[in-house]
C-alpha cells in the first residue's frame, strides 16, 4: 500500500543533523526513562548519548550494520573503551533534550568525542567518550582515513 510519502515525512530529522561542530539530536524524556523520583535514571543518560553517537555515525555515512556485515572488508564493530560523565542537573519527564556530539581527536584506532545533554541552554550532563573499532578477533583496527574528514568538526 502506498503511504504517499508519509514515511519520509515521519522519519525526516529522526537521526538529528550534522552541524559544523559535529552532530545534534533532539530527544524527549519518556516515563520509561525516569526512576521512582520522577527524574531521568542515571543509566538512561548513557542511552541518550549512544543515540547521539550512533546517529552521528549514520549521517556521516558509517552504518553499524554495514560494518558488522563486513561490507568494508573485515567485519568491524565499535566499542566504548572509556567514558567520563559529569552529572550537573536532572532531566525530567516530558523534557525535550538536545544531545550535542563532537569529535575531539582521532588517533590510530581511537576516537575521542565530547557530548552534552541540554534542556534549552542549560547543560545537564556532559560526557567524554573514547571509542575504538575492533575486528572479529577483538583486536583494534586503525580508524579509516576516509572517515577522519567526516567526523572532524568543520567550523
Amino acid at each position: 500500500m502506498d503511504d504517499h510519502g508519509e514515511r519520509e515525512r515521519l522519519t525526516a530529522g529522526i537521526a538529528g543533523e550534522l552541524t559544523p561542530f559535529g552532530h545534534r539530536l533532539m530527544a524527549r524524556v519518556y516515563y520509561a526513562d525516569t526512576d521512582f523520583s520522577g527524574v531521568v535514571y542515571h543509566a538512561r543518560y548513557l542511552e541518550f548519548f549512544e543515540r547521539g553517537r550512533s546517529d552521528f555515525l549514520r549521517l556521516a555515512g558509517v552504518h553499524h550494520t554495514e560494518l558488522a556485515d563486513g561490507k568494508h572488508g573485515e567485519k568491524l564493530v565499535w566499542i566504548v573503551r572509556r567514558m567520563e560523565i559529569d552529572f550537573r542537573s536532572p532531566a525530567r519527564i516530558d523534557d525535550i533534550l538536545t544531545v550535542d556530539t563532537r569529535t575531539e581527536e582521532i588517533s590510530g584506532a581511537r576516537i575521542r568525542m565530547a557530548q552534552q545533554l541540554k534542556r534549552d541552554d542549560e547543560v545537564l550532563v556532559e560526557a567524554k567518550v573514547e571509542a575504538a573499532i575492533i575486528g572479529e578477533n577483538g583486536r583494534p583496527r586503525r580508524f579509516p582515513r576516509e572517515w577522519i574528514e567526516a567526523f572532524m568538526p568543520r567550523g
